[in-house]
């Protein structure tokens, strides 16, 4: 092989082998990049969906007050973003088919009433953080009870023991449904969620 032919090969060897290195750092950055990209969707995404929680509450009310759960999703910061309630009370505002119902079955209804989401009239609360898969099981549990429940009876099937029923559902022990509104919801805090729960308790209604 003559000086000028293996010259011309050894500097065809180092351009191809300089262009194999030039595509390889080419695709780990462009690899790295399309990491920090998911990474940075997936952050913002987990970010998007933040925390969600069930809160069992009570408030007062011209009677001995009512018992009901707000469910939703909160900011990192703890501020609720989105909620929603569940409560079993008389479907009317009237109080007649409220005294009717201490002695038989009245119509009802298994949503928001007035005053449940005005702080003013909070009486105690048990707040639970959820995850989003322990969310979406408390919810489906929550329209499914709430597709199901017709009447509301005083001493039989109250606000009490609705609430009741979604407390179970979770794994939690319930007190008795002949409490005050106030006094179930602190039991079923004292019950279940140990000193560090977070809740409030209001003065006596």
């Amino acid at each position: 092989m003559s000086g000028r032919l293996l010259f011309a090969t050894l500097l065809a060897v180092a351009f191809a082998t300089s262009a194999a290195r030039a595509e390889i750092k080419t695709g780990s950055a462009t690899t790295s990049a399309t990491s920090q990209k998911g990474a940075t969707a997936a952050g913002q995404s987990q970010q998007k969906v933040g925390r969600y929680f069930i809160e069992f509450r009570s408030r007062y009310a011209l009677s001995y007050g009512h018992t009901y759960v707000i469910f939703g999703r909160m900011d990192k910061a703890g501020k609720t973003i989105d909620r929603d309630v569940a409560g079993l009370h008389p479907a009317s505002n009237s109080a007649v088919p409220y005294v009717l119902g201490h002695y038989i079955p009245v119509p009802a209804e298994t949503g928001v009433s007035d005053g449940d989401l005005d702080d003013r009239y909070r009486s105690a609360s048990w707040r639970v953080t959820l995850s989003e898969s322990q969310y979406r099981k408390v919810v489906a549990f929550i329209r499914d009870l709430q597709a199901r429940t017709h009447f509301w009876q005083a001493t039989v099937h109250n606000c009490n023991a609705f609430v009741g029923e979604i407390a179970r559902s979770m794994g939690y022990k319930t007190p008795g449904i002949w409490l005050r509104p106030r006094s179930y919801v602190i039991k079923l805090r004292e019950m279940n969620g140990g000193p560090n729960a977070i809740g409030y308790t209001g003065p006596p209604g």
